[in-house]
């Protein structure tokens, strides 16, 4: 899976991050290098459909947070992805 709203929203359900950060720390999780476009423009989206926002902080790098609608539709998301996985990985034992 590597659509960047979902892979950032899964970031963020972890904790607090600056966009270094969660370019990391999908990095470790899901094994994708997000480039900063990539990574900003799906910030931008997340933010204006209010699944994230810039929470304050003295450092200049701009921190952010994932919020109920957010965490809402991560949780949606993943079950759907659960339930296709779970119906390929049957199939493909009858294959």
């Amino acid at each position: 899976m590597s659509d960047p709203s979902l892979l950032v929203l899964a970031s963020l359900a972890g904790g607090d991050k600056h966009g270094y950060a969660m370019m990391e720390d999908i990095e470790q999780f899901a094994g994708i290098r997000l480039g900063p476009g990539t990574l900003y423009g799906a910030i931008t989206r997340l933010e204006e459909q209010k699944r994230i926002k810039p929470i304050a902080s003295s450092d200049r790098r701009q921190p952010y947070r994932i919020t109920a609608e957010g965490q809402a539709h991560l949780a949606q998301t993943l079950q759907q992805l659960s339930a296709i996985v779970k119906t390929g990985l049957t199939r493909m034992k009858h294959a």
